[in-house]
């Protein structure tokens, strides 16, 4: 499985980013995909994380502010972020969950300015 993110930047305090992270290889049509991210000297945490059936988990952080989506026909996972703030910032890096393994994105950086 090789995952693919794109969509990073930089943003203005309370502006909006979208991040796309497409999937390919061996996927399953049961999984669970999301979006991570990793600040320095921080450990990389949840952001949102979405079944196939389109269930959804959000970090505290994220309620309110994040929308996770997915194509299941296209394997990608979106997060629209919202009302951005620079805490956000952070590498922000895509998951693919099946079975027991997980298979990570290159990871994407999110810079939000104030």
């Amino acid at each position: 499985v090789q995952l693919q993110a794109s969509g990073g930047g930089v943003v203005q305090a309370g502006g909006s980013l979208r991040l796309s992270c497409a999937a390919s290889g061996s996927i399953f049509s049961i999984n669970v995909m999301g979006w991570y991210r990793q600040a320095p000297g921080n450990q990389r945490t949840l952001v949102a994380m979405i079944t196939s059936s389109g269930g959804t988990v959000y970090a505290d952080s994220a309620k309110g502010r994040f929308a996770i989506s997915r194509d299941n026909a296209k394997n990608t996972v979106y997060l629209q972020m919202n009302v951005v703030k620079p805490e956000d910032t952070a590498v922000y890096y895509c998951n693919v969950r099946q079975l027991t393994k997980d298979y990570w994105g290159q990871g994407t950086l999110v810079t939000v300015s104030s």
